[in-house]
């Protein structure tokens, strides 16, 4: 069900503080602090004397003080203070998470230790570079397979019935062609569409005049993170390998999706969404910023309502149209990941 030797978001870096953050990750209960130096520590909610949380205790220095009896534990896990007690039980331990902190986000590596190498987080360049803005809404709690979400984002043809009032656009399924590439790493969709109205939120942040050249490509990387490249130009000067800054008129924007499993059903999902213009106009940023939400909010009620109906008919028979050979691609890319991870070498 889950791929443990990867990188997952656990929050948001403003989200983890001097107190205490409590959150399931993978069915595995962790709570996240900061020691006075800053450094983000990540252990088992779980006194190991009588299992109370230890997100019901408090932050002591560096530590972490247990609500029931006041055991002590460092960001290891390790207990290094029973009161009335010197001597310590080498098991009075409990499990620590290696953590990483980049692109304003604190990841967590919920499998072997010994294989989290912070050089494997995904790349999101975007975050961090000075010709782009990056806007981080708070994370949203969502009762949904972490894995619907590649469903949606991978399938282009649901931004025609469900973003109608947004960013979607007339039904282009048979007339614009969509291209499907895939290798070890990476499965990427993408779509162009070629002079047609530019959709209501692109038009006013983008002050066209006419038609546009529109391009909406998604990239799947495991355990499930996904990019969705969007953007249009005038009309004619669009097109794979053109150079897209010859356009009076341009909106490039980058949405990340970042769900992080809590259970098989229920998932901690975090998005940002990058854009390369109107960088410092309070207008654009106060619009775009309220439009684009109203976009993933379109998505969330959606995915709630389709694992409601899964939950409520497990044995349902389901069928596969031409458009979801992304999202096809992406399952048997993390199942293949998943079943090499359980396989003894």
């Amino acid at each position: 069900m889950y791929l443990r030797n990867a990188w997952y978001v656990a929050a948001w870096s403003r989200e983890v503080t001097r107190g205490l953050l409590a959150r399931t990750f993978l069915d595995e209960p962790v709570v996240l602090w900061r020691r006075q130096d800053g450094l983000p520590c990540a252990i088992e909610d779980r006194c190991c004397h009588r299992s109370l949380p230890l997100s019901l205790g408090a932050v002591i220095g560096d530590d972490l003080r247990c609500g029931y009896h006041g055991l002590k534990y460092d960001g290891s896990g390790a207990c290094i203070e029973i009161p009335g007690q010197p001597n310590i039980p080498e098991r009075a331990r409990v499990k620590s998470y290696p953590l990483a902190e980049r692109y304003g986000c604190v990841w967590i590596w919920m499998g072997d230790p010994a294989l989290a190498d912070p050089a494997k987080l995904p790349d999101l360049w975007w975050c961090e570079h000075a010709d782009w803005v990056t806007t981080r809404p708070d994370m949203v709690h969502l009762n949904a397979d972490y894995r619907l979400i590649a469903d949606n984002v991978l399938d282009a043809t649901h931004l025609t019935y469900v973003h109608a009032s947004s960013i979607g656009t007339e039904s282009l399924t048979e007339i614009e062609p969509l291209t499907t590439q895939k290798d070890d790493e990476v499965v990427r969709v993408e779509r162009w569409i070629y002079n047609r109205p530019p959709p209501p939120a692109y038009q006013k942040a983008g002050h066209f005049t006419g038609p546009c050249d529109r391009w909406a490509a998604v990239e799947f990387h495991p355990p499930n993170f996904c990019v969705n490249f969007a953007g249009c130009v005038d009309a004619g000067l669009g097109g794979p390998g053109k150079d897209l800054s010859l356009s009076q008129h341009k909106v490039e924007l980058v949405a990340l999706s970042l769900p992080t499993p809590e259970t098989s059903t229920s998932q901690h999902y975090f998005f940002a969404f990058a854009r390369a213009f109107g960088l410092n106009d309070p207008e654009v940023e106060a619009f775009f910023s309220a439009g684009m939400l109203d976009v993933f909010r379109e998505d969330f009620v959606i995915l709630e309502a389709q694992q409601h109906r899964m939950n409520q008919m497990p044995n349902a028979v389901r069928i596969d149209i031409k458009t979801d050979n992304g999202p096809i691609l992406a399952r048997r890319m993390l199942d293949r990941l998943i079943m090499l991870e359980h396989t003894p070498a």
